[in-house]
């Protein structure tokens, strides 16, 4: 059987590119149970409450949702269940080290294949105050103005 090659996107949370300011992104591995990794191919996930965090000095996955596969039997899996991810240890210590300054906390920004392996990119982020999101969201719409402005005028100049 031959592997699949390249990145396939199971899930993105775009909530979090809302709600925190996104400083470092890592890629990690996931140890998923074989019911867990079909419901991911059946392209169903969700990491909106998902967020990852120390037990000793192994990194976790905690509260990602991963809906029960439909055709289990008996030994299904937990749909919130903690995952432990998979990093090189200089990894797991500048991270540790980067969240307990304070405010810092460790998201999922997207659940995706790459060749075959379930990976996981996480963020180390800072939150945003609310008006911080209302100021991001300002120059989102003041920038989509001034394109349809400029789109307008090329199309009235010809």
């Amino acid at each position: 059987m031959a592997k699949e090659k390249g990145r396939s996107l199971i899930a993105s949370n775009r909530k979090a590119r809302h709600d925190y300011h996104i400083e470092d992104t890592y890629e990690a591995g996931v140890v998923l149970s074989g019911t867990e990794v079909k419901a991911l191919r059946m392209g169903r996930c969700s990491l909106v409450d998902g967020f990852a965090m120390f037990s000793g000095d192994e990194l976790y996955l905690e509260n990602v949702h991963i809906p029960e596969y439909l055709n289990g039997t008996w030994n299904n899996h937990a749909p919130r269940r903690r995952r432990k991810l998979l990093l090189h240890r200089q990894e797991l210590t500048k991270i540790a080290s980067k969240t307990r300054e304070s405010g810092r906390t460790i998201v999922p920004l997207s659940m995706y294949f790459k060749d075959g392996r379930v990976k996981v990119e996480i963020a180390l982020a800072t939150g945003k105050k609310a008006y911080d999101k209302r100021h991001a969201l300002r120059e989102r719409q003041d920038r989509r103005e001034a394109e349809r402005a400029v789109s307008a005028a090329r199309r009235g100049g010809r």
